[in-house]
């Protein structure tokens, strides 16, 4: 290898080095400001916990059987203990399997409407952004009103009465009432961004409007919308236990923490523990979610 090889080879790691130096760098600065509130730390835990619990449930869970049609009335009615730590259900499954099964469902759902809610209504916002005060504006955010203008819950509840009350229903249901949100946020940012120099000299250019779409204008609206869907997870959560507490979510025999509720009010006080504990892992969740969502909102305006 000649000097003028070795001189470009050397260019090229270190320009290689630079890349992965300034990928570090990036990260290790957003996990500072994300880390600064030491309760966004609390919530992550809570997260990756949840997650693990629900991809591994099959292996942890002490009685995997039990998160379905077992039945077992010897063990019936049994308060927490060594054996059962959360105690079991009236016809004698672990209420603790229950519950790591159970999150399955609510992150499945809280994935799926966020995949669909979050993509439609965000490109329904940019477009009625970018065409500010025309005729597509008005049809797209007058239609948006509407369903806004319904309470988000009755919503839920009326569509996922229609269906089948099922897991797929449920997800349908949510997310008939969750596009709006972003049609609306997203919406507020494009609708000012569109009128910025840069985007005015993209259009000067002769750049498509694909381009200023995309490349222009939705960067700058990602920020709110990603911390908006860390924040959305636990009113996924929310909703899917409120359908599932009166029958049109998940079905049993498979496990919901709504019905769990449900069932377990039946019971109060003597089976004290069917209700509460159920209860306590939505309320646990759902404050895992929100104070990740708080850290990464946090990491997002320190990073700007």
């Amino acid at each position: 290898m000649d000097n003028k090889e070795f001189r470009i080879a050397t260019i090229e790691k270190s320009r290689e080095e630079g890349k992965w130096h300034r990928f570090w760098d990036m990260i290790s600065r957003h996990w500072y400001h994300f880390s600064y509130n030491k309760l966004s730390i609390l919530g992550i835990s809570i997260v990756v916990l949840v997650i693990l619990l629900a991809i591994l449930a099959p292996c942890i869970a002490p009685y995997p059987a039990h998160a379905g049609p077992f039945v077992d009335f010897i063990n019936a009615g049994q308060p927490p203990g060594v054996k059962y730590w959360l105690g079991t259900d009236p016809i004698g499954r672990d209420i603790f399997t229950r519950i790591i099964f159970a999150f399955r469902g609510a992150l499945v759902m809280s994935i799926v409407v966020l995949a669909i809610a979050v993509p439609v209504g965000s490109l329904l916002g940019l477009i009625a952004g970018f065409y500010y005060k025309t005729i597509i504006d008005t049809i797209i955010m007058r239609i948006s009103d509407v369903f806004l203008s319904i309470p988000p819950l009755v919503l839920a509840l009326s569509v996922a009465a229609v269906l089948k009350p099922n897991l797929m229903n449920s997800m349908i249901a949510l997310t008939v009432m969750w596009w709006p949100w972003y049609t609306r946020l997203v919406y507020g940012m494009a609708s000012s961004v569109s009128n910025e120099y840069f985007v005015i000299a993209a259009d000067l250019t002769g750049a498509s409007k694909f381009h200023i779409l995309f490349r222009e204008i939705l960067p700058n609206c990602l920020s709110p919308v990603f911390t908006k869907m860390a924040l959305d997870v636990g009113w996924v959560i929310i909703f899917s236990a409120s359908l599932s507490f009166v029958g049109l979510g998940e079905q049993p025999p498979t496990p919901a923490l709504g019905q769990m509720v449900s069932d377990g009010a039946k019971y109060l006080p003597e089976l004290w523990w069917m209700c509460i504990f159920p209860a306590l892992a939505i309320i646990v969740m759902i404050l895992g979610f929100n104070l990740f969502g708080d850290g990464i909102r946090d990491m997002l305006q320190s990073s700007r």
